[in-house]
């Protein structure tokens, strides 16, 4: 049976989960109490993501991989700067690798792609926020779809530098 939601998805990849992150801002979705606390100058809580992490480890542990790449222009957005130095840095710790492609001296070379999962090559569900970053959903598409997002995953990944290389030269 193929999978109805990205939920669904997660659980049941084998492979590889790939994640494009295409925004500057996704403050209205996920941990918004996280984001208020980065924005109010207060430290990381030790227990930040774990549960996340966990989730994460039960797969990286199973020698599957998960990982993405965020396009992004530089300055950073705050809430990229939350995102990248709390959200990249601990989910490291789970095994998630990560990549940016930084369009901030160079055309974006996958302009109007959406954000997108793709897993095990074969199923893509992509996302969909309102303009100011709130996640709406997310479409399952079938897997004669899968070769587009393996192009856009392929691009992405050829432009794209390894997160610690480029956050030590340009985190803050």
């Amino acid at each position: 049976m193929a999978p109805k939601n990205l939920g669904e998805l997660f659980d049941a990849f084998e492979r590889e989960a790939f994640r494009l992150e295409t925004l500057a801002d996704y403050g209205k979705s996920g941990n918004t109490e996280a984001y208020g606390a980065f924005l109010a100058g207060e430290p990381q809580p030790s227990d930040y993501n774990d549960a996340w992490v966990s989730e994460l480890r039960s797969h990286t542990s199973r020698g599957r991989r998960i990982y993405r790449v965020h396009i992004l222009a530089r300055p950073l957005t705050p809430y990229l700067r939350f995102e990248l130095g709390w959200g990249y840095t601990k989910n490291m710790t789970g095994g998630e690798e990560f990549f940016i492609l930084d369009i901030t001296e160079r055309p974006n070379p996958l302009a109007g792609v959406p954000d997108f999962w793709l897993m095990d090559n074969l199923t893509p569900g992509v996302m969909r926020y309102s303009d100011d970053g709130a996640f709406l959903g997310a479409d399952i598409l079938p897997e004669g779809r899968a070769e587009e997002f393996r192009t856009y995953r392929d691009t992405a990944m050829t432009h794209a530098v390894p997160f610690t290389d480029w956050w030590s030269k340009y985190g803050e």
